[in-house]
């Protein structure tokens, strides 16, 4: 059996890219068959033709372009990450965009995406952020995320009694420690700001994860701003 697991986490990442530039596609294309362990397995102009590819071809992170004709990155995001009825595990999505800050970007990460990156990013950053995101973290910096929050939540509506509701399942130390992720802080400062281990932070982090059904510390980032729990701006 050990030999077998070994096996299985030599799989080769499955990736999908998304973009209606085919030079694009072709130079991330490039970069991505180049690795060993990273197989392009499909491509697509928008969004529409990305739901339909992913319908037959299973894809561990999708690689999402937000401006596209006939359905936008964002709209295909919250599509994969609503699940179908496939069976198949969801794939994460990373969003690609052109501006640092856009508000597309945003608007994604709201979907679901598991995080963005500037498609001029260095390949080598391109690969570690698919490896990591793959393993489970966010692509994004939590303080990247914060950043972004920052200018886009004066814009959200006023946080909806649901959201308070959420959050009530949370103890007193999980709120604690969401808001200092909300703030950017790594596990490691974390620990050291509530002076308790790195591994019981990644504890609590777990715990916060599964009580609100999320699946990362950015979607955790972007509820703490939805809710209220953190402000625009705060420290």
């Amino acid at each position: 059996m050990a030999e077998a697991g070994a096996r299985g986490a030599e799989r080769p990442i499955r990736v999908v890219l998304v973009d209606d530039q085919e030079l694009v596609r072709t130079g991330f294309t490039m970069v991505l068959d180049a690795q060993p362990d990273i197989d392009v397995v499909g491509e697509a102009g928008d969004g529409g033709a990305a739901l339909a590819l992913l319908d037959v071809t299973r894809a561990d992170v999708v690689l999402m372009d937000v401006r596209m004709p006939r359905m936008d990155g964002v709209a295909a995001t919250r599509r994969i990450c609503q699940g179908g009825d496939s069976g198949r595990p969801v794939p994460k999505v990373i969003i690609l965009t052109t501006f640092d800050l856009d508000e597309y970007a945003f608007a994604a990460l709201r979907a679901g995406a598991s995080g963005f990156l500037l498609k001029d990013v260095p390949p080598a950053e391109l690969v570690t952020a698919i490896h990591a995101v793959h393993s489970g973290d966010a692509v994004v910096a939590p303080s990247t995320t914060k950043r972004l929050l920052d200018r886009f939540v004066p814009h959200l509506d006023a946080p909806e009694p649901e959201g308070a509701e959420r959050l009530a399942e949370l103890t007193a130390r999980e709120r604690e420690v969401l808001v200092l992720v909300a703030r950017g802080l790594s596990n490691g400062e974390i620990a050291a700001e509530l002076v308790v281990s790195e591994a019981t932070v990644k504890t609590h982090v777990g715990r916060i994860l599964a009580k609100l059904g999320l699946r990362d510390r950015v979607q955790a980032v972007v509820l703490a701003y939805e809710t209220g729990l953190v402000k625009s701006g705060h420290r």
